[in-house]
């Protein structure tokens, strides 16, 4: 789906937690996370470090996304 809404002139960032999965797939922008059952979180976090965790992760996701990129690339 990513490589097609692409295709389409529209930048798209991938956040998984399998970075090969993403890279099979082709995806261009590709943000690891946490854990296969909590992608954007970690419950085992007080709530305010687990929304500092989420904010960093979606701040280097938008970071991604303004990011030129002539292939597939991982923001680590």
């Amino acid at each position: 789906m990513v490589k097609e809404i692409e295709r389409a002139g529209i930048p798209v960032v991938h956040m998984c937690t399998v970075v090969p999965i993403s890279l099979t797939v082709g995806a261009n922008r590709i943000v690891p996370t946490i854990a296969i059952p909590h992608p954007l979180g970690d419950p085992k976090l007080d709530p305010k470090e687990e929304k500092d965790l989420r904010r960093k992760l979606v701040e280097k996701a938008l970071a991604a996304l303004e990011t030129e990129v002539s292939g597939q690339t991982v923001f680590e």
